[in-house]
């Protein structure tokens, strides 16, 4: 069995606690994107801010555009993706959709490539690259705050270049879900562990899911696990890491945030990662990065730095 250790990076980092920012590996560096913290009036006066950090060993980060030319969000779809970042849609916190793309190849200068996608109104979507295209995966609308009719979206949309959009299949057979942060394209397929909806309005119960789907195409789906070992959840982070797809942290109506890390080789049978060092917390940000796995930050509310290493076969 593999064996593995938390590193404790820092508990401090430079940049102000947040959860839901965009985390992304870009020509050696990791980058931190926006965020999350409403609590925070000073770097988030509008509840989300445009910050974009880089660091290269997780303990000194440099803080490239204070106030990048897109509007502050959270837990939007950002990609790596022809040589470039990008941000694919946004929230709703600003009471509209965020339904633009933007991409920068140095985190300072940023261009909007598409100012409104077909497939808006939407957030919470699942955002992966596949196949030398940007993949959209379900996402839902928040009508109490941003106007839109409510929609629960199990679709998929892919583009070549950010800009012009198709959809490849509606009404797939996994229940109409989001919330799942990062990405995972393992063995050549498309992964979407878990996730759920948001409560709105007319179904005020928010709905978490612990089920496994893959696809070659988008089109097909094979679920391969009906009931993961792990808690159904929501907001959390998925991720593939020496050779195997990780479930890490989130959160459920039942116990709140989560701290507990799975993994697998074929994403049917899972092993827990016992012990995790870090406090609960859900929308935290993933890098694979430097021969580790990186939790960074989130609804914990800390500006902390976690480094998992392999030690061992």
């Amino acid at each position: 069995m593999a064996q593995y250790r938390w590193l404790k990076i820092t508990d401090h980092a430079a940049f102000a606690p947040r959860d839901g920012a965009g985390a992304l590996v870009f020509k050696d560096k990791m980058w931190l994107i926006g965020g999350w913290n409403p609590s925070d009036k000073i770097h988030f006066p509008k509840i989300c801010n445009s910050e974009v950090w880089s660091s290269k060993d997780g303990i000194n980060w440099t803080l490239e555009n204070p106030s990048a030319a897109w509007e502050g969000r959270h837990t939007a779809g950002y990609v790596i993706f022809k040589d470039a970042m990008w941000i694919v849609g946004g929230d709703a916190n600003q009471h509209h959709y965020q339904n633009d793309v933007w991409k920068s190849t140095d985190g300072v200068k940023w261009e909007c490539v598409c100012e409104n996608v077909p497939w808006g109104p939407r957030v919470l979507h699942y955002t992966v690259v596949f196949r030398h295209q940007i993949w959209v995966i379900g996402g839902q609308t928040l009508p109490q705050f941003a106007p839109a009719d409510e929609i629960f979206y199990s679709d998929i949309w892919c583009s070549e270049d950010g800009k012009h959009w198709k959809k490849v299949a509606d009404n797939l057979p996994w229940a109409p879900r989001g919330m799942i942060g990062a990405a995972a394209v393992f063995m050549d397929k498309i992964w979407i562990p878990g996730g759920g909806t948001y409560d709105t309005p007319k179904k005020p119960e928010r709905i978490f899911y612990n089920d496994v789907w893959c696809s070659e195409d988008g089109k097909y789906w094979e679920r391969v696990c009906e009931n993961a070992p792990w808690h159904p959840r929501q907001y959390h982070e998925v991720a593939v890491f020496d050779g195997k797809l990780w479930v890490m942290e989130g959160y459920h109506k039942i116990g709140g945030n989560r701290n507990d890390v799975w993994y697998s080789e074929d994403g049917k049978n899972w092993t827990e990662l016992p012990d995790t060092p870090w406090q609960p917390r859900h929308a935290a940000s993933v890098f694979v990065y430097d021969n580790g796995l990186w939790v960074v930050a989130g609804n914990n509310m800390t500006s902390d730095v976690w480094k998992l290493e392999k030690t061992g076969k």
